[in-house]
């Protein structure tokens, strides 16, 4: 006689390992390159960052000896070199394109119906999203890094041709490249957590336009109240940090480095942990 037995229902899924969060972050590394336009988007966006920075410094290697001497003799002492390296055109070129990519690796799975798929598979929603997040945060901060070293770089270089440029031990220069490089990763995470939270494509990336570009320029800098509030963004904390000692000299309102960099971790840190948090006040 045999005897069979039957499994509570539920029990095979009981069974199942639970997934690593080892096992998440490579799941989101894929679904990140899963999408083509990904690549692409990243590839353009570098290309025209470096574009943008390398014709500033080509047109002040074109036009050099239309400066009087005055100006050719100070350029390097007014850090003008280092402006070149890293411009605010690319600076806002780069956070558009960064916001953009960050809202759509998360607003891309709410409209096609994926993000349902995996919290099914993966229950634990918090640690899908701190993965996403981490994924992001890396892949967009080794991308800066390289942006802005390449953009330093290839400025210097046709500087260099009326010695004109500085090196990477110039007093500033690593701050610049640094504080460029890690303009990215805000950007992308403050693109992820709007669109954790508006949950479209199109709402999202307007929403990280406004907030990160447009109110830096509302706010004026010659005000005290608005001076103050443009400094908790994160585009006027890149500003500080790029600027130089004559930019600094002409501020009504100066503020230090330290309130600069504190600046940009605060914004990723709020939002990585927005973006966490979301995930579990609507329904999907």
């Amino acid at each position: 006689m045999t005897t069979v037995t039957t499994a509570p229902a539920g029990c095979l899924a009981r069974d199942e390992p639970r997934a690593r969060f080892t096992d998440l972050l490579a799941a989101e590394w894929l679904k990140m390159w899963s999408l083509r336009s990904t690549p692409w988007l990243y590839v353009v966006t570098a290309l025209a960052v470096i574009a943008f920075n390398a014709g500033t410094a080509y047109d002040h290697y074109k036009y050099w000896y239309q400066y009087d001497g005055q100006s050719r003799t100070s350029f390097v002492a007014n850090g003008i070199p280092l402006v070149d390296a890293f411009t605010a055109n690319s600076a806002m070129v780069l956070v558009l394109a960064l916001t953009a990519i960050g809202a759509v690796s998360v607003t891309g799975e709410y409209g096609t119906g994926l993000i349902r798929t995996t919290f099914t598979a993966v229950p634990a929603r918090r640690s899908v999203m701190a993965a996403k997040v981490l994924v992001l945060a890396a892949v967009t901060t080794v991308f800066g890094a390289l942006v802005a070293a390449a953009s330093f770089a290839s400025t210097q270089a046709i500087l260099s041709g009326r010695d004109a440029s500085v090196s990477l031990g110039h007093p500033d220069a690593l701050r610049v490249i640094v504080a460029s490089a890690l303009l990215a990763p805000v950007a992308a995470l403050t693109g992820l957590a709007i669109g954790s939270l508006i949950r479209h494509t199109g709402g999202a990336v307007v929403g990280g336009v406004v907030v990160l570009l447009l109110l830096p320029m509302v706010l004026s800098s010659r005000r005290h109240l608005t001076a103050v509030l443009q400094h908790t963004l994160p585009f006027s904390a890149w500003e500080r940090l790029t600027s130089t000692r004559m930019q600094r000299s002409n501020e009504l309102f100066p503020w230090g480095t330290g309130g600069a960099w504190t600046v940009y971790a605060l914004w990723a840190l709020e939002a990585g942990v927005l973006t966490v948090v979301a995930v579990n006040r609507r329904d999907q």
